[in-house]
C-alpha cells in the first residue's frame, strides 16, 4: 500500500472509525448547532478530536486504557451518524474551532490537553495556536492537509474545489461519495457535504508559517508502512514539516496505516499515556 493509499483522511477517501462506543457518558452543559461534546472519566481535563468523518468511537481503546482523566469526546455534527445542523453548508474547519473553543470556555476548562487525529490534528493546531493548550497532540496529520497526498494548499486548492462540486453537485459524484463513505468502517452516517466542505478547508490551509509561535508544547505521532524506503521518505516528510516548532516531539509508530490508535493500540496507547503525563 502506498503512502498516499493508507492516508485517507484527504481526497483519496474518507478514513474513519466512528463505531458507537460503549460505557456511559455524560453530557456535557453544552449546546452547538456544530459540535456535539460528551465527557468520560474523572481526573485532568483531555479533549479528543477525530478525523474526517469520524466519531468518538475511534478513541474507545485509548479511554479503556488510560484512566484517571475526564475525557472531552469532540463529535463534529455531519460526521458519523450527526445531523449536520450548522454544518450543512459553507466552511467547516474555522467554524467548528471556534465552537470546540466557546466549548472550552463554557465548560470552564484551564488549558487542557488537545489531542486530534487526522482533521482532529488541524483542529487541535488551531486551537493550540490560541493558547488554549497546556499541550497538544497531532495525530498523522501535517501542517497543511494537501501535503497528506504530497501536494501543497497553493496547488490543491483549485483541485479540491472542484472535487468538492463534484462529489457533491452531480449525480455521478454523489453516488462516487456513498460508495466510499458506505465502505468504509464507522463512516456510514456521514453527510457527503460536510465531508467535502471539510476536503475544500484542509486543501487550503497551511499551519506551516504559523506554528513557529505555538506556545504549548506539541508532539506528533505518525504512521510509517514496513517499507523502509516509504517510512524514510514520511520521516523527512514530518521532520520537515514541523521543523519550523522549537521543541516538537516527532514519533514513528508502525506498521500502520492511518488510524494509528486501531493498528498499533498498545504502543499508541503508551504514547499517549506519556504525553499526557507531562501535561
Amino acid at each position: 500500500m502506498t503512502y498516499i493509499d493508507r492516508r485517507t483522511a484527504m481526497l483519496g477517501a474518507i478514513a474513519a472509525s466512528g463505531a458507537a462506543w460503549a460505557g456511559a457518558a455524560t453530557a456535557a452543559p453544552f449546546t452547538s448547532r456544530r459540535i456535539s461534546v460528551v465527557t468520560r472519566g474523572t481526573g485532568a481535563d483531555v479533549l479528543l478530536i477525530p478525523g474526517l468523518a469520524s466519531g468518538p468511537g475511534i478513541w474507545n481503546g485509548v479511554i479503556a486504557a488510560l484512566p484517571g482523566y475526564r475525557f472531552h469526546l469532540v463529535h463534529v455534527r455531519g460526521f458519523a451518524g450527526l445531523a449536520p445542523d450548522a454544518n450543512a453548508s459553507g466552511p467547516l474547519v474555522q467554524p467548528v474551532t471556534d465552537e470546540v473553543a466557546r466549548y472550552i470556555a463554557a465548560a470552564g476548562l484551564k488549558r487542557p490537553a488537545i489531542v486530534g487525529h487526522s482533521m482532529g490534528g488541524t483542529l487541535a493546531m488551531l486551537l493550540g495556536l490560541k493558547g488554549l493548550a497546556r499541550r497538544v497532540m497531532v495525530v498523522d496529520m501535517l501542517p497543511a492537509g494537501a501535503a497528506m497526498v504530497g501536494g501543497t494548499a497553493s496547488g490543491l486548492g483549485f483541485l479540491a474545489d472542484q472535487l468538492g462540486g463534484y462529489l457533491t453537485g452531480t449525480v455521478a459524484g454523489r453516488r462516487t461519495l456513498a460508495q466510499i463513505v458506505g465502505q468504509t468502517p464507522g463512516a456510514q452516517g456521514s453527510d457527503p457535504d460536510v465531508i467535502a466542505s471539510a476536503l475544500r478547508d484542509l486543501a487550503h490551509i497551511d499551519l506551516g508559517p504559523q506554528l513557529g509561535r505555538m506556545p504549548a508544547p506539541l508532539e506528533v505521532v505518525y504512521a510509517v508502512g514496513a517499507d523502509v524506503e516509504q517510512a524514510n521518505a514520511i520521516n523527512r516528510r514530518f521532520r520537515t514539516a514541523y521543523a519550523v516548532v522549537r521543541g516538537a516531539t516527532l514519533k514513528a509508530i508502525g506498521p500502520s496505516g492511518h488510524m494509528v490508535m486501531a493498528d498499533q493500540p498498545t504502543r499508541f496507547n503508551a504514547m499517549l499515556g506519556a504525553f499526557l503525563k507531562g501535561a
